[in-house]
C-alpha cells in the first residue's frame, strides 16, 4: 500500500495499524494545497460474494454517515471523504496528532483524584453528543481515545462499531 494513491488524491505514506475487518493508513492529500496529512481507514472485506459486499457497503456508509454527523464536534474527527475502490471501501478522516490513551496508562503510576476526574469529564462530555447524535460508539477503550498533542484534549476515534438507535430507544 504504501506509494499507493487512493481516489485520485490520497497517497499512503505509513501505516498506522489494523484490525479485523480493515487498515488504517497515514496518507497526504495531494490535492490540497501544502498536502495535508489525514487518515484512509479502508475495510477490507475477504468474502467476495454479492451479498457479504452489500452488507459490508452498508455497515461501512453507516460508519460514514456517523463520523459525518459527529464531525461537527471538535473531538471527533471529521470525515473528509467516502468511497468505493476496487469493491474495497475507504474512508478519509482528519488526522489527529497526539498518542493513543493507552500509552497513558502503561506508565504505572497512580494517577491523582483530580486528573481521573478531569479525563472522565472529557470522554463523557464527547459521548453526551454522540449520544444526543442518537449514536452508540460500541467499541470505548484506551486505544480508541488520542490525547490531541495540541490541547491535551481527549479525541474519540474509531467508529467503526457504530450502531445508529433506532426512534423508539431512549437514553437514560
Amino acid at each position: 500500500m504504501l506509494g499507493q494513491v487512493l481516489g485520485g488524491r490520497y497517497l499512503i505514506i505509513r501505516h498506522l495499524g489494523g484490525g479485523g475487518f480493515g487498515q488504517t493508513y497515514l496518507a497526504q492529500d495531494q490535492h490540497l494545497p501544502g498536502n495535508p496529512v489525514c487518515v484512509v481507514k479502508q475495510l477490507k472485506p475477504k468474502i467476495r460474494d454479492p451479498q457479504a459486499l452489500q452488507t459490508a457497503r452498508r455497515l461501512f456508509d453507516r460508519e460514514a454517515e456517523a463520523l459525518y454527523t459527529l464531525g461537527s464536534h471538535d473531538q471527533i474527527p471529521r470525515l473528509y471523504a467516502h468511497f468505493e475502490e476496487n469493491q474495497e471501501f475507504y474512508l478519509v478522516q482528519e488526522f489527529i496528532e497526539g498518542h493513543i490513551l493507552s500509552k497513558e496508562l502503561k506508565r504505572g503510576r497512580a494517577f491523582e483524584e483530580a486528573e481521573v476526574i478531569g479525563l472522565l469529564q472529557d470522554i463523557l462530555a464527547t459521548l453526551e453528543f454522540v449520544h444526543q447524535q442518537q449514536v452508540i460508539h460500541r467499541d470505548i477503550k484506551p486505544s480508541n481515545l488520542i490525547r490531541r498533542r495540541s490541547d491535551q484534549k481527549i479525541v474519540l476515534i474509531d467508529f467503526g462499531s457504530v450502531k445508529q438507535l433506532s426512534q423508539s430507544v431512549e437514553l437514560f
